[in-house]
């Protein structure tokens, strides 16, 4: 769903912008108290793995595919604000390097993809898990229809955004009906990836998974009057004394075989946005990206003729560049955060 630049207007594009730097500056501050000893190291890897997977097109519909916007499983796993920082980088990296999302249309897509998935998705998952059982199948059944809310949730903020300064008139109703439509379906496969994803990590390193710590805390039961805990839940039992070292290499690894290899079998159809943009005809400003000449744009390498290698090479690049600025970016909210209770990082 990454608007390119012309769909939307210089004034609307410019509120969004500041819309997203305002939810940027305060998602920095909250992710100070997200990025814990548990968070910090997870945090660059999952914009990374995000980044990975956003280059997996799946068919949705005839001649449509659709690809995971992430919000909803970078806020499970690392914090809704550190959620937010993930998303807006793997966006500047999208936009920067391949030529994928307008850098005019930065803030629309940071809005849209990133603010509005994250906070639909997780208050909706937070609300779950408080009425659900306290088990792994809570969390999971949770993230699904958490990532399946946020993704025409996005949807419809779009539609809202272009009915306001879209460059192109098209009827609201028209563009809201296909927009949440064909997003629905793409919210599935989204919901099923990052059930998949959030049940993994859960069923390894269940105190690595932001939105399961609460489950970690043990049960009160009044025994002769007096509150006792109860023994930890079997499937949360405590093992934040494990090293993550492993399971991080392990996330590194997933995400570069996805991006340097597996991104080969995508579908090359049109995503839900463009699909519906030429359908109803709001594609006609679009204009040609600012970094359409980079070496990297289209997610191929510039000089490799053979398909296969110049997509892998580029989707691994891509999967490194991420990892490199948002580990770095997180390092110094972390080190903030350090400072600021006079902690060690």
């Amino acid at each position: 769903m990454h608007v390119p630049d012309g769909f939307i207007n210089a004034p609307v594009s410019a509120v969004a912008g500041v819309v997203a730097a305002g939810a940027v500056a305060v998602s920095l501050r909250g992710a100070r108290r997200e990025l814990d000893e548990r968070a910090a190291p997870l945090a660059g890897l999952v914009a990374a793995f995000i980044f990975a997977v956003q280059m997996l097109n799946f068919p949705v519909a005839a001649g449509t595919s659709g690809h995971l916007l992430g919000g909803a499983l970078a806020a499970i796993l690392v914090g809704p604000y550190t959620g937010v920082l993930c998303i807006a980088v793997v966006l500047l990296m999208q936009g920067i390097l391949f030529a994928d999302g307008g850098l005019t249309a930065i803030g629309v897509n940071i809005t849209v993809m990133g603010v509005v998935t994250v906070v639909v998705a997780y208050v909706l998952f937070r609300g779950l898990v408080l009425v659900l059982p306290r088990t792994r199948r809570s969390v999971t059944v949770a993230s699904f229809v958490a990532a399946l809310v946020s993704v025409p949730a996005s949807a419809a903020a779009f539609t809202l955004v272009h009915a306001i300064g879209g460059t192109t008139a098209v009827p609201l109703g028209k563009v809201f009906t296909a927009m949440v439509g064909v997003h629905t379906l793409i919210g599935i496969g989204e919901a099923a990836i990052t059930m998949l994803t959030v049940g993994a990590v859960v069923a390894v390193r269940p105190d690595l998974v932001y939105g399961a710590r609460g489950l970690t805390t043990p049960l009160k039961l009044r025994v002769d009057g007096e509150l006792v805990d109860a023994a930890p839940a079997r499937d949360f039992a405590p093992v934040a004394a494990r090293s993550p070292k492993k399971f991080w290499l392990g996330g590194l690894t997933a995400a570069l075989v996805l991006a340097g290899f597996v991104s080969f079998y995508a579908s090359a159809s049109p995503d839900g946005l463009e699909k519906v943009a030429a359908d109803k005809g709001f594609d006609k400003n679009v204009e040609e990206h600012d970094a359409a000449g980079s070496p990297l744009a289209d997610y191929g390498v510039k000089g490799i003729e053979t398909a296969r290698l110049s997509g892998g090479l580029a989707g691994v690049i891509g999967v490194g560049a991420t990892l490199a600025v948002g580990t770095g970016a997180f390092w110094l909210v972390r080190r903030r955060r350090a400072e600021s209770t006079g902690a060690q990082v």
